[in-house]
Parts: C-alpha cells; structure tokens; sequence
C-alpha cells in the first residue's frame, strides 16, 4: 500500500468493525483500541503507549479529556482531545478491571501491547471483515475526515482539527481529509 492513503470507514465499517472486536478474546480491550483509532484520532503507536495517567483525571475516574503526551506522540505532537461518550464508556469500564497504572491497552502477558501489534490487530480485523485498502490508520483519516466535515456546526474551524489530529501544518491535515462525491454534486447543483 505504499504511496496510498489508508481508506476511510462508513459509519457500517465502525458498527462492522466493533462487532468484530466485541466477538474477540478481548473484546472490551479491542473495542477500546477502535473506538481510539475513531473517535480520538490516535495512531497505533499511540494507541499502544497511552498510559492511564494520561485518561485519569486526579481523582482517579476517567477524565472528560485524553491528555496525550508529547513523548508518545510523533513529533512531539501531544495534544489535548475531549472524550467522545462511547470512548469515555469504554475506559471506564476497563478503568473497573484495572488498577489504573500503567498502559491502558495491554497485551495477553499484561504488558503493553507494542505499535506493530497494533498494527498487525487491525489487519488481521480488516482482512477478516474483507475490507481492502485498509490499516491501522483508516480511523485516523475516519476521525480527521469526519471532523472536518462537521467543524462548522460546532462553532470551529479546520484549525480545530488540526489541533486535535495534532499535525504542526494545516496542510497535513487537509491531506487527511477525503472530498465527498455527493457533496460535490449537491454543490455543482447550487451554483
């Protein structure tokens, strides 16, 4: 897939690609790694060291915001992201199961899982689900694509998101965002 972006999902590929991690050996850990990947935008490696000092807030129940670190993030791109309501659900009811140090996604053996398992996770769902032109980076372009469609009606701007996909240039982010067929031909109509 070299020199491709990663295809973006339809609101069926989430709900398709949930019910898979739901059906796993982990599913709550699973559905937690999605639901970063859609609803908060993370990269796999992200997603692999994010640690609960980062979703906690000081009084030890899931914070409204994920803090992400500049050390975990690429180019030292932390950031902060509001918790979408599903997300936030998902790391409370893993946050009851835990003892909330240390990694939030963790491996089989307990330790954290590493970015190419991440990596490797999503594929295996994506060609178990025959979605092709997929990775691990498909909810990233879902998230900043989705974003950008709807900033308008939260009052904000494409600099928003850029801020919540954590990209130093807005043209970065632009690049992330898929153009919508329908769209374009509901525009033509109007002019």
């Amino acid at each position: 897939m070299a020199g491709k972006q990663a295809k973006t999902l339809s609101t069926d590929h989430i709900d398709d690609l949930l019910f898979f991690a739901e059906r796993s050996r982990h599913p709550l850990r699973n559905r937690l790694i999605v639901l970063l990947s859609v609803k908060a935008g993370l990269r796999a490696a992200e997603i692999a060291k994010l640690s609960w000092d980062m979703v906690l807030a000081p009084s030890g129940e899931v914070s409204q915001v994920l803090e992400l670190h500049d050390n975990i993030a690429k180019k030292g791109g932390g950031r902060v992201i509001p918790l979408h309501q599903d997300l936030r659900e998902a790391l409370t009811l893993l946050r009851k199961s835990c003892s909330g140090d240390g990694p939030v996604v963790c491996s089989e053996r307990g330790g954290p899982m590493t970015p190419l398992s991440i990596v490797v996770w999503f594929s295996r769902a994506y060609n178990a689900l025959g979605f092709e032109g997929c990775s691990s980076h498909s909810g990233r372009r879902t998230f900043i694509t989705r974003a950008a469609r709807l900033v308008h009606k939260a009052g904000g701007s494409l600099r928003d998101v850029q801020l919540l996909a954590g990209h130093r240039s807005i043209q970065t982010t632009q690049k992330y965002i898929d153009g919508d067929s329908d769209v374009q031909r509901r525009l033509i109509s109007l002019l």
